[in-house]
This record gives C-alpha cells, sequence and structure tokens, in this order.
C-alpha cells in the first residue's frame, strides 16, 4: 500500500512544477531497493489523478539497478541477490552507490495557449 503515497507524492510534485499546465506524461527513476511495484504504482497514480493536472498521464519508470561499494578495497558491483558483504574481500563495510532514488526525472506538459486580445 506504500505505493500510495508514493503516487500522491509525485503528483504533487508534478502538479507544483507544472504551473498550472495539464500534464501528459511523468517519467520516474526508482532504485531497486525502495522495493516498489510497478503495476501498483501504475493503478494508484492513475486512481489519485483524477481530478488532477495528471489525470491521463502516462506514467513510466526507469529501474535503477542495487549498486554497492566496498569501503574496505573500493570494489563496486551491482547487487543481484541481497548479500552485503564485497565480493571481492568479503567486508560487510559496504556504501550503496545507487538503488535508492525515488525521482521524478521529467514531466511532459501542455502549453498553455496565449490569448490576443485586440
Amino acid at each position: 500500500m506504500h505505493e500510495l503515497s508514493l503516487a500522491s507524492a509525485v503528483i504533487d510534485t508534478a502538479t507544483r512544477h507544472a504551473a498550472g499546465r495539464r500534464i501528459t506524461a511523468v517519467h520516474l527513476r526508482v532504485g531497486h531497493l525502495r522495493q516498489v511495484v510497478p503495476d501498483s504504482l501504475q493503478f494508484y497514480f492513475g486512481h489519485v489523478a483524477e481530478g488532477t493536472p495528471c489525470e491521463g498521464a502516462r506514467l513510466s519508470l526507469e529501474v535503477v539497478p542495487a549498486e554497492l561499494r566496498c569501503n574496505g578495497c573500493g570494489q563496486a558491483w551491482q547487487l543481484e541477490e541481497i548479500a552485503f558483504r564485497c565480493p571481492s574481500c568479503g567486508a560487510g563495510d559496504v556504501a550503496v552507490v545507487a538503488g535508492e532514488e525515488f525521482e521524478v526525472e521529467w514531466i511532459n506538459v501542455e502549453q498553455l495557449e496565449e490569448q490576443c486580445t485586440v
């Protein structure tokens, strides 16, 4: 159910940046470690978007693989399975380099029509 609150946050962010214009598409970067279920997020996005500038907008997601780096030897690797030990030296002192993102990367908005008064 955490996808409901994520969808609300995405819509709030996109609406704030759209400056009153209708939003046609939203693109997110979502880290693998965020454990977001894409289908669930899509569903809630469509539901929460009703009555907002995001209504009818297309939501696309780019999943960012989890990447770790060993603080001891400097080895970096993509996390394939849940094992937070360096594959090179076996140390458990590692840092997450990528995979925790949850970012609105871009939005598409309709252009406001200029009204000319004569």
